[in-house]
């Protein structure tokens, strides 16, 4: 009898090692980026041949499973459509059911980014609840990776579903995702998958490899678990849980909402920022993968621990790194917040808007619609002539407007490096800055303070970014 248990439990355990799996990201319900050479991974026994069929054209590929019986192969996917079928035989058969092809964008970032539909405790999502009732969309799937700081790269990340969006499961997602997603899914009319990836409280760094931050001052790689706090802070830690895995699947972009967590740190974040982009596009072997970017909200940060206030503690420099870091970045946008933020809570509830930013950009960029004014105007450059100083702008193609307020975030300042109120006047596609208290100007700034609800927009109607002429 003995030898007889000994003898099943070798027969499970052989056969549970012989079985193919795929990695975690592939379930039922998957969208795959159309028109595409997309890669599907998993695993099996260690140097068999794994088989994969399609039925949009029923193609089948075959690949060999290395000596740790790791198999990735690449599939080529039609138009957008669905439901199709994905085959996948070694020993075993797996079939992924219910599959649609259209399009696919990775939403990462810190808890702006996570934030729920159905919002957090005290903190509401503006519009939620007519959003989730109306949120029923067969072709819109909705796929979480789970929180999972790791010391090193894992191979796969822990289980998760592709599900459709309804509004129990929408209620639970990421709002800014879903509301961008859902923009895509109105205008396109094609279906659209989004992948989320995001943890509260992260700072960039997070994000990245350790082979990134190496030469990186102050940034200390943490090498045992023991004794660690705030893992979602700690270098590498949810990149190695929660990229590494997913690194490579088929997606046509990514969104990003993150920079809360580096705001002591702005003049890193200018390095560390674009960096990562440049990296995350290495990984996915595409040097043009579009990103697009939500710039943080102004908020009363010295209103939380450690309580720092004045000089680069002021989140407008944060936000200026990323306004800047769209000049370092190529094929990007910055979703620009400055009529969202609110003064005592870090978590606009305007998710709909910044959602909706983010699909204007890739609208525009990634999908080229035509006739759409998708951006924010942006600071260019300054002329000076006596006493007033003339700003110009970028991506203003009709002009900046007021809309008919008195525009009162703009400072002035002369040789001194004090920054003293200034009047503003529209002209066309400049605004014209003058101060009774500064003959002889040199810089100005707008919008520059820690919260602030920006004054100036572009005809579009989107907001200009707080900005600094000057390097002080």
């Amino acid at each position: 009898m003995k030898y007889l248990i000994v003898f099943l439990l070798l027969s499970v355990s052989f056969s549970t090692r012989a079985e193919i799996r795929l990695s975690a990201i592939f379930t039922d319900g998957i969208v795959l980026q159309q028109q595409k050479s997309v890669p599907i991974w998993g695993w099996a026994r260690n140097g068999t041949t794994v088989q994969v069929e399609t039925s949009w054209d029923k193609k089948r590929y075959e690949v060999k499973t290395n000596a740790k019986g790791a198999w990735r192969l690449f599939i080529q996917t039609p138009l957008a459509g669905g439901p199709y079928n994905i085959a996948i035989s070694e020993e075993n058969t797996v079939v992924l059911n219910d599959v649609w092809i259209g399009e696919v964008w990775l939403c990462s970032g810190q808890s702006n980014m996570e934030m729920p539909m159905k919002g957090y405790p005290a903190q509401p999502i503006m519009g939620s609840t007519t959003a989730i009732l109306e949120s029923s969309d067969e072709q819109l799937r909705l796929y979480t990776v789970p929180r999972n700081p790791l010391l090193k790269p894992a191979d796969d990340s822990k289980p998760s579903a592709w599900k459709k969006a309804t509004p129990e499961n929408v209620a639970n997602f990421s709002a800014t995702a879903y509301f961008f997603g859902q923009r895509l899914r109105k205008i396109l009319k094609v279906p659209v998958g989004l992948i989320h990836s995001s943890y509260g409280g992260s700072n960039v760094e997070a994000w990245m490899d350790a082979a990134w931050l190496k030469d990186m001052e102050g940034v200390d790689i943490p090498e045992q678990e023991e004794g660690l706090k705030d893992k979602n802070r700690q270098p590498t830690m949810l990149y190695n849980g929660m990229i590494n895995p997913i690194a490579g699947y088929g997606v046509k972009g990514i969104i990003w909402y993150q920079g809360e967590s580096n705001y002591e740190r702005p003049d890193q974040y200018e390095v560390l920022f674009p960096r990562m982009v440049a990296k995350y596009r290495e990984l996915w072997e595409d040097d043009t993968l579009p990103f697009y970017y939500a710039q943080i909200a102004p908020f009363d940060y010295g209103s939380l621990p450690p309580y720092h206030v004045g000089g680069k503690y002021n989140s407008a420099f944060i936000r200026d790194a990323q306004r800047k870091s769209l000049a370092n970045i190529p094929h990007s946008g910055m979703a620009v917040t400055m009529d969202l933020g609110e003064a005592n809570c870090i978590h606009p509830a305007r998710k709909k808007e910044g959602g909706d930013r983010l699909a204007l950009l890739a609208l525009g960029d990634s999908y080229h619609i035509e006739g759409l004014n998708h951006r924010s105007p942006v600071y260019d450059s300054i002329a000076i002539e006596g006493s007033t100083v003339t700003v110009q702008f970028k991506d203003a193609p009709l002009g900046l407007t007021s809309f008919g307020k008195d525009i009162k975030s703009f400072e002035i300042a002369g040789e001194n490096k004090v920054f003293y109120p200034a009047n503003a006047i529209v002209q066309g596609k400049t605004i014209v800055v003058s101060s009774p208290r500064v003959a002889k100007p040199v810089a100005v700034r707008y919008a520059f303070k820690d919260f602030v609800i920006g004054d100036l927009f572009g005809v579009n109607g989107l907001p200009v970014s707080s900005f600094r002429t000057d390097d002080w």
